[in-house]
């Protein structure tokens, strides 16, 4: 990707915005055989913590989007159930594939497992009541005219359907109805600006333009679909409708025609001109797609439009988005070991705030801590691989203890100290718990096993409110060997020490 960072450096993880795990599938609500009420909506399958199909709604807010949970769609207290996909069907039914599987997870079970069922599935199929399904679109048959009709459709995967079908038809086929087809939409259709990136999309994906340079592999893709890179072809119906995007009153579409022209920049004399201009826009999502779209086009012009993104406010995903393309391997070059550029320092003061802080402490957590004996623990969750960074820690009966524990993973977990033996029984309680809905975002301490529990943290993550908590205990008077585990469904039977 042209945002990434020269091997083996990483980006640093998102901080402040929304993120999840043990999602696989999603898809947003734009045909008339669903309730009114849903219309835009955002549906997902979730396999973890708890096994449902999720409803959610997209707001947006100055920089970029956040989700808010509406309801479920599916919820399952079968542990079984694991949906893994979703897709709508040609006639507006949404269709669930589920692994329906007693085992799920690579790292908690053995791939042998004899557990796993390799042989079958289960389909759902969801429909309205009250609502009739659709007639299914002609694609395969269709002429190019019609499949170019089928572009003005509200429903996003029915646009998807056509340009597959457009791109298996070949440039030598398609452009010269693709072009006389722009030309003839209406600018005073509510959806023109829509219908018009459509066109731009099509375009690129009957090999009018491709990515080129440091990711130019991408290009030959298109080589067994019918299409092929065009070097020496009228571009210019394509160009004016690009150029008509990036200056229309539209925000959305301004961005969206920014993101093309990391595929369309070989072909635009006045690219800095456009480029500065989509830098310096009022929407804040406009600004993110210049400075992406600059890491693609790689050049010192490029470079030079994204520094104006830095003269407007920023945070959230474009704060994000800016501080990986200014690290990313194409812009780097131009910056680096440069006094007339602060990139150092800008980098700096955004690593810092990915930093996780451990809070200040009260009065007497101060006192709890200027213990002589005190033993102070620093564990960790190991990023993508589901354990903590130390599998077993040693401190004297009755002695003071601080364990300072931080989740920089990609997914929620919490830290449960439990007495010696009780380590399945609480991690089979707390897979139990995912059964509910109404602990889908609960610290997932069983409440009947407390007496088995000693000390516990909350649930923390990138979904939670911090990614740091301390705990501070006396230890046990009887020495031994005790547990820890975190209790998160599933993860207790590889994430312990």
């Amino acid at each position: 990707h042209s945002l990434d960072p020269p091997y083996p450096q990483q980006n640093p993880a998102p901080k402040g915005l929304q993120a999840y795990s043990g999602v696989c599938g999603h898809q947003f609500v734009d045909w008339s055989s669903f309730p009114d009420e849903l219309q835009g909506h955002f549906i997902k399958v979730r396999y973890k913590p708890t096994n449902r199909v999720e409803i959610h709604q997209w707001k947006e807010k100055e920089f970029g989007y956040e989700e808010q949970y509406v309801g479920d769609l599916i919820f399952s207290t079968n542990l079984s159930f694991i949906p893994v996909d979703l897709q709508f069907g040609p006639r507006g039914a949404l269709y669930v594939c589920d692994w329906y599987n007693p085992v799920k997870g690579h790292a908690q079970y053995s791939l042998r497992d004899e557990r796993r069922d390799r042989h079958s599935g289960r389909i759902w199929r969801i429909t309205a009541k009250d609502k009739p399904l659709r007639e299914a679109p002609q694609i395969a048959d269709a002429t190019i005219p019609e499949l170019l009709k089928l572009l003005t459709r509200p429903e996003y995967r029915i646009r998807d359907w056509a340009k597959r079908e457009l791109r298996e038809r070949g440039l030598a086929q398609v452009k010269p109805t693709l072009d006389a087809w722009v030309q003839s939409l209406d600018a005073n259709e509510p959806r023109f600006r829509h219908h018009q990136l459509e066109a731009i999309w099509t375009y690129r994906w009957i090999g009018l333009a491709e990515l080129d340079g440091h990711v130019g592999a991408v290009a030959q893709a298109h080589a067994g679909h019918g299409s092929s890179p065009a070097a020496n072809i009228d571009r210019s119906v394509a160009l004016q409708t690009l150029r008509s995007l990036l200056d229309c009153d539209d925000p959305h579409a301004r961005a969206a025609a920014t993101q093309q022209l990391r595929y369309w920049h070989p072909y635009l004399n006045d690219l800095p001109v456009l480029l500065k201009q989509s830098a310096n826009d009022d929407s804040a999502t406009v600004r993110m797609e210049a400075a992406i779209a600059a890491t693609y086009i790689a050049t010192r012009d490029a470079f030079e439009a994204m520094v104006d993104v830095l003269k407007h406010p920023r945070e959230g995903h474009l704060a994000y988005a800016i501080t990986c393309a200014l690290s990313s391997q194409t812009m780097r070059p131009y910056w680096e070991g440069n006094p007339n550029y602060d990139i150092t320092r800008l980098l700096k003061l955004a690593a810092r705030a990915q930093t996780i802080k451990e809070p200040p402490p009260t009065a007497s957590e101060s006192q709890f801590d200027r213990q002589a004996d005190l033993a102070r623990i620093d564990i960790a969750c190991v990023p993508e691989r589901m354990m903590f960074t130390q599998k077993q820690f040693v401190v004297r009966p009755n002695q003071p203890v601080k364990v300072v524990f931080t989740n920089p993973d990609a997914t929620d977990h919490n830290f449960v100290i439990v007495r010696s033996g009780a380590l399945a029984e609480v991690g089979m309680a707390a897979n139990e718990m995912a059964r509910d809905p109404r602990n889908a975002n609960s610290d997932f301490i069983p409440p009947e096993k407390r007496e088995a529990i000693l000390h516990a943290t909350r649930m923390i993550g990138p979904t939670r409110a911090t990614q740091i908590q301390v705990l501070r205990f006396t230890a046990p008077t009887e020495p031994g060997i005790y547990p820890y585990v975190c209790t998160f469904p599933g993860h207790w039977v590889v994430m312990n020490g």
